[in-house]
């Protein structure tokens, strides 16, 4: 974790599970995001693009929203920086606008690994790779809510993201990685909350 954007490397380090940028937004980009939320509030980007076409693509898909250009602007940048961080011409970019927990159980990602941040509402949640019983993920946790499989011990153990920070989950399909995939899920939200989530993934053309 660290308050510059250098910190994301450490996601290379074999230890490294989870690497946290923490930065903060913007007032300019609060506001647009929220001005997304509310003229937008089904939004749902999702497709395979080149790091460098990713700020044309989605002004097209904000459509008549006021304030989009500094929205579009970090969206892109993040992209550039993560097709560069990783050597890839594509990413998957996936903006989602969401009123429920999309991934409300704990699980790991069968990815390489994943870019997330969280511009409005509640961000992730995960646990230490120490604090984690494997065997309680999926099937395991025998019907039981995350609170009671014994996936981890105490409430304390779970850890947040907080909006605007963003976090490189490493997943189950990185090179060596088996069995050692961030454990995270989606934050239960309020009645009436709104979240708006970004999400970067390794893509083929």
């Amino acid at each position: 974790m660290g308050e510059q954007r250098d910190v994301l490397a450490c996601i290379y380090q074999e230890e490294v599970n989870i690497s946290i940028w923490q930065r903060e937004l913007s007032e300019a980009l609060s506001n647009a995001a929220a001005r997304l939320l509310l003229e937008n509030p089904q939004l749902q980007i999702s497709r395979p693009m080149s790091p460098r076409d990713a700020y044309e693509i989605l002004i097209e898909s904000f459509g008549g929203t006021a304030e989009p250009a500094a929205l579009a602007e970090d969206i892109a940048e993040l992209a550039d920086m993560f097709g560069f961080l990783f050597d890839l011409k594509y990413i998957g970019l996936r903006l989602t606008a969401l009123g429920h927990a999309m991934c409300p159980r704990f699980h790991v990602d069968w990815v390489p690994c994943r870019l997330v941040t969280t511009y409005q509402g509640e961000a992730t949640q995960w646990l230490a790779h120490e604090r984690v019983d494997r065997g309680k993920l999926g099937a395991g946790n025998e019907g039981k809510p995350d609170e009671q499989s014994g996936l981890f011990s105490d409430a304390g153990d779970i850890q947040q993201v907080r909006p605007g920070h963003v976090a490189l989950l490493k997943g189950e399909s990185w090179a060596g990685n088996a069995e050692a995939g961030l454990v995270h899920r989606s934050p239960q939200l309020n009645a009436g909350a709104r979240r708006l989530l970004l999400t970067l993934d390794f893509a083929n053309e």
